[in-house]
């Protein structure tokens, strides 16, 4: 029997502004070969439709709902029936009130999951807000699942009185991220890929601004939206939006790319961006800010190179040489496919679902 998602999040059309994309387009795609029919409800806002950089795929239905009162109506009654009803951390129009009225219209038998992509950021909301939304419906959730965060998200979601709460990592897509060939438009010796966000952008000056200044004969390529009137050094390429077609030769060409995390998420750990996964993926050396569970997921100074302020990344980009750099970039592409993709983040939600939705028929059995 075809089980039914109906899945409301920002995007899965269009990476424009929506970090989550590839995230869900993994992790949706992975599922659905789990015999899943599932229905992504995203939201026509933020001029993301107009930046669309995927076509509407064959293992997922989307509907996109105008960010109007009725368009949150007819979202909301379309997905009303389905098994499993899914609501997502940030999807950008009402979150509020989808997340309420979501939850309140469907069935009875159907499983309630909050989907949290950006757990440090929720909980840090949550913890100043005593009358937040997300507190009042908990306790009808079914099922708390986050895209990082490991035992510290975990016990602050059950403090807050989630049923449960288990964490389901960003991974790699092998269809989507892999090894390309080199394009000259991405030629460099360290490329970011990032977009500008407040409590990211101290971090992109001390471990991307910083090393580009003390390396000035060095090429940086800063690519993103929104970094077009930040002052960079004049060695900082900036590329703008770079689409997910993209990604592949935008990792693969420069010697090394460097993944930074936001403050929140360095802060919490154990919460690993899409980007980790789409370079190791590509084969790239990838050099990382430091955070707390690194190792579970690539062996530093073997599979990743870890780098803990500026001056660690300068060393790093002064001192790679070609053949090391290759052979970082293969052993973190090894360790990748072989403990991190997502049909093996799939195989734990299909799990995580149908233990739920036997517990629910059960528990309404009773």
């Amino acid at each position: 029997m075809t089980r039914t998602i109906a899945f409301y999040g920002s995007s899965l059309l269009s990476s424009y502004w929506n970090g989550a994309a590839t995230y869900y387009r993994g992790m949706l795609r992975a599922l659905a070969a789990h015999g899943y029919a599932i229905t992504f409800y995203e939201p026509d806002a933020f001029d993301r439709q107009s930046h669309r950089d995927i076509d509407p795929p064959d293992w997922c239905r989307v509907v996109v709902y105008p960010a109007t009162a009725d368009g949150l109506d007819s979202a909301v009654a379309a997905g009303a029936g389905a098994d499993v009803i899914v609501k997502a951390s940030g999807v950008g129009f009402a979150d509020d009130e989808l997340l309420l009225r979501t939850l309140g219209q469907a069935r009875p038998d159907a499983l309630r999951i909050w989907w949290d992509v950006d757990a440090p950021a929720t909980l840090a909301e949550v913890a100043v807000a005593s009358d937040h939304p997300l507190r009042r419906v908990l306790p009808e959730i079914d099922l708390v699942l986050t895209y990082g965060g490991g035992d510290p998200v975990v016990q602050a979601y059950r403090a807050l009185g989630a049923a449960d709460c288990v964490p389901v990592y960003n991974a790699l897509d092998p269809t989507t991220h892999h090894p390309v060939a080199a394009d000259g438009r991405f030629t460099g010796d360290l490329g970011f890929l990032g977009n500008r966000l407040p409590d990211r952008e101290r971090r992109v000056e001390e471990f991307f601004l910083r090393p580009a200044a003390m390396l000035p004969e060095r090429r940086f390529l800063l690519g993103g939206s929104g970094w077009a009137d930040k002052d960079c050094p004049p060695n900082v390429d900036k590329i703008g939006h770079v689409a997910t077609e993209a990604h592949n030769a935008f990792n693969c060409t420069p010697s090394a790319v460097l993944n930074i995390n936001r403050d929140s998420m360095a802060a919490i750990g154990f919460s690993p961006p899409t980007r980790v996964f789409e370079a190791a993926g590509a084969g790239a050396c990838l050099l990382t800010d430091h955070w707390e569970g690194i190792e579970l997921f690539l062996r530093p100074g073997e599979e990743v190179l870890v780098v803990r302020d500026g001056q660690d990344v300068a060393e790093a980009v002064r001192t790679l040489d070609p053949v090391r750099a290759r052979t970082i970039g293969q052993a973190a592409l090894r360790r990748v496919l072989a403990e991190h993709t997502y049909d093996r983040r799939a195989v734990l939600v299909d799990r995580l679902l149908t233990a739920g939705i036997v517990t629910k028929a059960k528990e309404l059995a009773a």
